[in-house]
């Protein structure tokens, strides 16, 4: 799978252990990680679909950068996505641990 917004090369280069500082270390707030990377997406679905209606216009005649351009939104919305099931079936197995 690529890595349009780039999480799985940022996440490696904080090697060895992969391990990030707690919340009030040096470390960065997983919300608004997760909230900027949203915004990337966002930012990237409104790309393609200004790039769709330039080319439907016949502002833009360059059809390969708009396939290009649906398909980083795709891949990127794509991987938010699978994001979200995993934090989902992390918080279902966390919440049926039974203590």
């Amino acid at each position: 799978m690529i890595d349009p917004l780039g999480i799985v090369s940022r996440v490696n280069s904080q090697q060895p252990g992969l391990s990030r500082p707690m919340a009030g270390g040096e470390g960065s707030d997983f919300k608004q990680d997760l909230l900027a990377e949203m915004k990337k997406v966002n930012d990237l679905q409104r790309d393609a679909t200004q790039a769709t209606n330039d080319l439907l216009t016949g502002q833009r005649d360059d059809i390969e950068g708009v396939m290009i351009a649906a398909q980083k939104a795709d891949s990127a919305f794509r991987m938010l996505l699978a994001l979200r099931n995993k934090a989902v079936d992390a918080y279902d197995e966390v919440r049926n641990i039974r203590v």
